[in-house]
């Protein structure tokens, strides 16, 4: 019997989530004032914060509708692109939710990659291009081929972190094609982007607590 997470479940990983990202304010603000505008922290920080504001009202929705409000959410209180591409990846989601109760192995995976897929399509966006699909579409990627290769769901978890993590790492290298670091000479290079950053938080988050229910 594998690990099943619940609408409560999931509201608790983005209560911890909303920790790790609150909790890493200065680091990530530094990574962003060096290639964006130093908004990003704060931006994402709202958005999980108004998550956890909300937390007692979002864990009695069934799963369908819990990543509605999550998307809808996020759409509002998230600035710049990243509010849109937020609500549109959770909105995608939670299609792949309907009439689900919980979400299983296979369930995380298609609302990961279903998440991936709108960030992608939204923001007219490929891998390689320094963003937050940097870390989440090697952690897809991942997990697609340890579901094919019948992984534990213990090992599974860890790659796809790890995934994450090396996914994030990979964008100091990279030349950035949309924002404003696209505007400076060396285009971003030798600096992570802290929109992957937070992304793999997130993945990281979510693993540690998948991990909690095996």
């Amino acid at each position: 019997m594998g690990f099943e997470l619940t609408s409560k479940d999931y509201v608790e990983y983005l209560k911890k989530a909303y920790v790790k990202i609150h909790e890493s304010g200065d680091y990530i603000t530094e990574l962003d004032a060096a290639t964006g505008d130093g908004d990003h922290w704060a931006n994402i920080n709202s958005g999980f914060g108004k998550l956890n504001e909300l937390a007692d009202s979002l864990e009695t929705m069934n799963l369908f509708e819990l990543f509605k409000q999550i998307g809808k959410t996020m759409m509002s209180v998230i600035g710049g692109s990243s509010g849109v591409l937020y609500g549109s990846a959770y909105l995608a989601a939670a299609k792949t939710l309907k009439d689900k109760e919980t979400i299983d192995n296979e369930g995380l995976c298609g609302v990961l990659a279903a998440m991936l897929d709108a960030i992608m399509s939204r923001g007219n966006a490929q891998p390689g291009w320094k963003t937050m699909i940097d870390s989440l579409h090697p952690a897809v990627e991942c997990y697609k081929a340890c579901i094919a290769d019948g992984v534990s769901e213990a090992e599974t978890v860890e790659k796809v972190k790890q995934a994450a993590i090396d996914g994030a790492e990979s964008t100091k290298a990279m030349e950035a094609v949309r924002g404003r670091a696209t505007y400076q000479t060396d285009k971003g290079v030798g600096h992570l982007d802290p929109g992957a950053v937070t992304m793999s938080y997130q993945i990281e988050t979510l693993m540690d607590c998948v991990k909690e229910k095996l």
